[in-house]
């Protein structure tokens, strides 16, 4: 099996972080994103997806993915991926935009595999009053997705995983794109687990 590397794309809220995570309490390699961005406590659970540097620290030629999102910088090191490309035989990524896929592709086109995770609506404003956020913020991050295209991702995507279930619904069909599972049918299943 070739070494293969998954990257997620989605708007705000589409479950990104929490999909990589659970991936990554799995034991699948997770590459960093680098950032300018300081999470505060709302956001304390992306301190261990996202690396903070300072600004002046962020050097251009030191990265294959680039991309600015809300006057903060991003970035995916060379060295990171390259180093995880030739040590895991999957890793995964979080893609902050759509360019940042075309950057990438040229480096590992046939062993980029690109997730984009869909959500409606309802799911995003929901999601985004449980997590404390101010009507303004929604209307903001509504905007910013409507003007960024954001809710079409899913068209330069290898694969869509609507995520307006439960986290495990989406986890379990990434975990199927991804070959890491094998579903059975239940019979065949209860006799496995006797």
């Amino acid at each position: 099996m070739a070494n293969k590397v998954y990257a997620f794309l989605g708007p705000h809220a589409s479950g990104k972080s929490t999909m990589i995570t659970q991936l990554m309490s799995m034991g699948v390699h997770y590459i960093p994103t680098i950032t300018t961005k300081y999470f505060d406590d709302r956001y304390a659970y992306k301190r261990k997806l996202y690396k903070t540097i300072k600004p002046n620290e962020f050097k251009p030629v030191d990265y294959i993915v680039q991309a600015e999102y809300q006057g903060n910088k991003y970035g995916l090191r060379k060295a990171d991926v390259l180093e995880s490309y030739q040590k895991h035989k999957v890793s995964i990524m979080i893609m902050i935009d759509v360019e940042g896929i075309k950057q990438l592709s040229k480096f590992i086109n046939q062993d980029l595999i690109t997730i984009s995770l869909m959500i409606d609506d309802v799911v995003f404003v929901d999601r985004m009053l449980r997590a404390g956020c101010t009507n303004d913020e929604i209307k903001y991050f509504v905007e910013y997705a409507d003007q960024n295209n954001e809710f079409d991702n899913y068209k330069v995507t290898d694969f869509v995983v609507k995520n307006t279930s439960t986290p495990r619904a989406a986890l379990e069909q990434i975990l199927a794109i991804m070959g890491l599972v094998t579903l059975v049918p239940q019979k065949e299943f209860d006799q496995l687990v006797k």
